[in-house]
C-alpha cells in the first residue's frame, strides 16, 4: 500500500483528456456567464430610447446586477466549501440562465432591475468556483495559462453579445438577445455528467474511493489502486475562514487584493456598460460603437492568455503591475482623436489590460491562498469587487449626465488604472517580511 500525495499528483500530472474537460467546461460555463454580463451594453443605447431613461437611472439598471455579483460572489463562494463546487457551479448557472431568458419578457425598468439582480446572484456565484476548480486540476507549471486561458471564456462571451448585437437586435429588438441565455439550461444534463467535483471536497468529505476515481483520470501513468491510500496535507480548519485571510502575513495582501478588484472591476463595468453609448455620444453610430466593444473583448483574449503565458515564465505580480501602467496609458490615449485603426488599436489594448487584468487576479488570488480558504479568498475578493462594478456603470451615467468633454471621460476611468498598479505592487511585501529564515536571509514571497 503507497501514500498518494493529492496535491502533489496533481501539481505534477501531464496534461491528459481529462484535464481539457474541465478546461472545456469551465471556460464554456464562462462563456455564457460573459454573454449575459455584457447584454446589458449592447442593449443600453434601445433601452434608453424605448424607456426615456436617464443617464443615472440606465447607470442605476447597470448596477442592478452587479449588486447581486456581489452577494453572490461572497455567498456562493463560502457555500461551495459546504456544498463543492460542481453542486455549487451547477445551481448559479440555472440562476442566471433562467432568470436572464425571462428578462426578454418585462416591460418597465422595475422589473427589468429585479430580474437583473436575481441573475447578477448566479453569475457572480459562478466565478470563484469554475477558476478555484479549474486551478485545483491544472498541473502546477501551467497553471496560470490554464486558469487565464478558461476565464478568457469571458471575453468570448462578450464578443458573442457585441457580435449578436449589430446582427440580432436591429432585426429582431433588443429582447432576442436574452431569450438567447436559456441555452445554458440546454446543456444542463452534460454539465451534471461531465463537470468534475473538488478533490479537496472529496476529501474533505471523505469520499475516497470518487476521489481516487478523479485522481486516475489526472493521472493515468500513476496506476493508483484500491490499496493505495489518499493523503493531503494538514490544514487548520477554522470556524471563521474569512479570518484566515489576514493571518499568516496576509492582511496586507489580502487588503491590496480587494483594492485592485474594486479598481480593476470599476474600469471593465464602465467600459461594458457604457462604451457603446459613450462612443455613440462622439458621433460614432450604433454599428460602429458595437464594433468597439467587441475589439475591447478581442483585445482580453489576447491580454488573458497572453498574460497567462508570461506569469508563468516571469511572475503574476510584475505582469499584472505592467497591464494596469498600459490600461491606464490606452484609456487615455483613447480620449483624443485618432485614426480609427489606432483607435481599434488602443481599445484592443485597454480591452487586454482591464478585462485581461480581472482575469489574471483570479488567477493570483486562487494561487496565493491555500487550498482550504481558496473559494473564501476568491469569493470575498470577488465580492469586494463587484463594489467598484456596481460603481462602474453608475461613474459612466454620472460622466454621461455632466456632458464632459470626451477625453475627460476616459481620463475618469484611467485613475484606477494606477492605484490598482500600486495596490498590486504591495502584494506580498509583509509576508516577506514574516517569511524570513533564521540567519535573516528573505524568502521569496508569492510571484
Amino acid at each position: 500500500m503507497r501514500n498518494i500525495d493529492v496535491n502533489a499528483t496533481i501539481d505534477n500530472a501531464n496534461f491528459t483528456p481529462f484535464h481539457w474537460r474541465v478546461l472545456f467546461w469551465c471556460s464554456l460555463i464562462i462563456i455564457f456567464d460573459g454573454y449575459d454580463l455584457v447584454i446589458y451594453g449592447v442593449v443600453l443605447p434601445l433601452l434608453m430610447e424605448q424607456w426615456s431613461l436617464t443617464p443615472y437611472v440606465a447607470g442605476l439598471l447597470g448596477s442592478s446586477a452587479l449588486f447581486g455579483m456581489m452577494f453572490g460572489a461572497m455567498g456562493f463562494g463560502m457555500l461551495s466549501d459546504r456544498l463543492g463546487r460542481k453542486k455549487t457551479i451547477l445551481i448559479c448557472v440555472v440562476l442566471f440562465s433562467l432568470t436572464t431568458c425571462i428578462n426578454g419578457l418585462v416591460t418597465n425598468p422595475w422589473q427589468f432591475g429585479i430580474l437583473r439582480f436575481i441573475a447578477g446572484l448566479g453569475i457572480g456565484g459562478v466565478m470563484p468556483n469554475v477558476v478555484s476548480l479549474m486551478s485545483e486540476y491544472s498541473p502546477k507549471r501551467s497553471r496560470s495559462t490554464l486558469v487565464a486561458l478558461m476565464f478568457s471564456g469571458y471575453a468570448v462571451g462578450g464578443m458573442m453579445s457585441a457580435g449578436l448585437g449589430i446582427w440580432m437586435v436591429p432585426n429582431y429588438g433588443w429582447e432576442i438577445m436574452f431569450y438567447l441565455a436559456i441555452v445554458p439550461m440546454l446543456l444542463l444534463p452534460l454539465m451534471i455528467r461531465y463537470l468534475p467535483e473538488s478533490v479537496a471536497f472529496l476529501m474533505a468529505q471523505h469520499r475516497q474511493e470518487e476521489a481516487r476515481e478523479l485522481l486516475k483520470k489526472v493521472d493515468p501513468g500513476q496506476h493508483i489502486t484500491r490499496q493505495d491510500k489518499l493523503v493531503v496535507p494538514p490544514v487548520n480548519v477554522q470556524k471563521a475562514p474569512v479570518l484566515e485571510l489576514f493571518r499568516g502575513g496576509r492582511n496586507l495582501s489580502t487588503l491590496m487584493f480587494w483594492t485592485a478588484f474594486f479598481c480593476c472591476l470599476l474600469m471593465v463595468y464602465a467600459l461594458g456598460s457604457w462604451l457603446p453609448k459613450l462612443m455613440s455620444a462622439a458621433g460614432y453610430n450604433l454599428g460602429s460603437s458595437l464594433m468597439f466593444l467587441m475589439v475591447l473583448n478581442i483585445g482580453a483574449i489576447v491580454g488573458a492568455v497572453g498574460g497567462g503565458w508570461l506569469a508563468d515564465r516571469f511572475s503574476l505580480r510584475s505582469v499584472l503591475v505592467s497591464f494596469f501602467l498600459l490600461a491606464s496609458a490606452s484609456l487615455v490615449s483613447l480620449g483624443y482623436p485618432h485614426p480609427m485603426w489606432l483607435l481599434y488599436s488602443l481599445m484592443a489594448v485597454a480591452g487586454a489590460t482591464t478585462i485581461g487584468s480581472q482575469i489574471l487576479l483570479y488567477a493570483y488570488v486562487a494561487q496565493y491562498y491555500p487550498a482550504n480558504i481558496r473559494s473564501t479568498a476568491l469569493g470575498w475578493a470577488s465580492g469586494i469587487g463587484r463594489n467598484g462594478a456596481i460603481l462602474g456603470p453608475m461613474l459612466g451615467g454620472t460622466l454621461l449626465a455632466m456632458a464632459l468633454p470626451h477625453q475627460m471621460n476616459f481620463l475618469a476611468l484611467a485613475v484606477p488604472g494606477a492605484i490598482a498598479t500600486v495596490a498590486i505592487a504591495l502584494v506580498g511585501r509583509r509576508q516577506a517580511v514574516a517569511e524570513q529564515t533564521t540567519d535573516g536571509t528573505r524568502v521569496a514571497a508569492d510571484s
